[in-house]
């Protein structure tokens, strides 16, 4: 079966809606005293993350931050705090960016080209912007939806690949409606995340099960292509968690750019021999030093090896040094977080 196979009588989006009404997901945080700026962030948070992992950090984010005025004004520290765990945070860095851009145009965008301008905005979620929160009709592709599509239409090969996605592009625009197209964008990406999962489909709970081509000639699992292999580099460091004479602990802000950009960390050398060389540039006189079991932390294109190397040293400065409660403030990498709570009781 191809495209042009599918029943002709079948509507996806009649379909869809139906089950919808009486199956889709209308309680979500997000879909109470819904706003751009709440439709916006929830999307934002949602990108490579579990709508059960993002509904507690969007609540306390609205909580702190309710409208784009008050995220605009806020030090970008006081976001990244309250992003800490959630990752890539690259999201809250643009997240802060642009509100300040939209609290400059005066008037949230509503339209495509200016979406699209905003840092972190894709084509897909600008889509699902403009049709939650505008009522605009405008196809959207994120994972879900392209899982959904490439089994629908049993569309062969990565959904990475720039032809495979320009394929379910235009599949995705042709069967989004004009009307109710706000229920249609949330009933689509519902669909992917509660019936047609990654793994384990409820194929015989689907409303697209009529018309499905993957489902119709019992190849659902061949859909989509898988991504081709390729091992992930493994970047052995040392964290350096240093303590002072008063219990404070060493913290470093990392640069905006790169892994963890604008979250506070500890200092990481490479090898052994740069844990003194490290030390003495900054007048710091190691007393003792303890190495713990490493650890890895699993990016998306590499893993980290972490071997922490506990240090207590003398030094007259106070810079970097970080009381507990100091420490509990700052915007730490998750990894991070873990060691130091572990650590707190017999450390700090």
């Amino acid at each position: 079966m191809t495209l042009e196979k599918i029943p002709a009588e079948f509507d996806f989006a009649a379909a869809l809606l139906t089950w919808f009404d009486t199956h889709g997901r209308k309680d979500l945080p997000w879909q109470q005293d819904k706003s751009p700026y709440r439709v916006w962030l929830s999307e934002i948070m949602l990108q490579q993350t579990q709508v059960t992992t993002v509904i507690s950090y969007f609540e306390a984010f609205v909580a702190q931050f309710p409208t784009v005025e008050s995220l605009a004004a806020a030090p970008l520290d006081d976001v990244l705090l309250r992003w800490a765990g959630l990752g890539y945070y690259a999201r809250a860095r643009n997240l802060h960016k642009a509100a300040q851009v939209i609290i400059q145009l005066g008037y949230f965008p509503n339209t495509l080209p200016e979406l699209l301008a905003l840092s972190g905005i894709g084509k897909s979620t600008a889509g699902a912007i403009l049709s939650i929160a505008f009522q605009q009709s405008q196809p959207i592709l994120d994972g879900n939806v392209k899982r959904v599509l490439a089994r629908f239409y049993a569309v062969s090969g990565w959904t990475g690949l720039r032809e495979i996605e320009t394929k379910l592009w235009a599949m995705s625009e042709k069967i989004t409606p004009i009307e109710r197209c706000d229920d249609y964008t949330q009933a689509i990406m519902d669909l992917g995340a509660t019936l047609c999962t990654r793994s384990k489909p409820r194929c015989h709970d689907c409303p697209m099960s009529k018309a499905c081509v993957a489902f119709l000639t019992q190849t659902v699992a061949n859909y989509p292509s898988p991504k081709p292999a390729k091992k992930s580099p493994v970047k052995p460091i040392i964290f350096l968690v240093i303590r002072n004479e008063q219990q404070q602990v060493w913290l470093e802000q990392r640069p905006l750019k790169g892994i963890w950009g604008g979250l506070w960390s500890l200092p990481e050398v490479e090898t052994l021999e740069n844990v003194q060389i490290w030390c003495d540039e900054r007048y710091l006189t190691i007393q003792n030093q303890q190495f713990l079991a490493t650890q890895r932390h699993t990016f998306s294109h590499y893993h980290l090896d972490y071997t922490p190397l506990m240090l207590d040293v003398h030094s007259a400065a106070t810079v970097n040094f970080h009381t507990r409660q100091q420490v509990q403030n700052r915007a730490l990498p998750a990894p991070i977080n873990t060691l130091l709570s572990q650590l707190t009781e017999d450390f700090l």
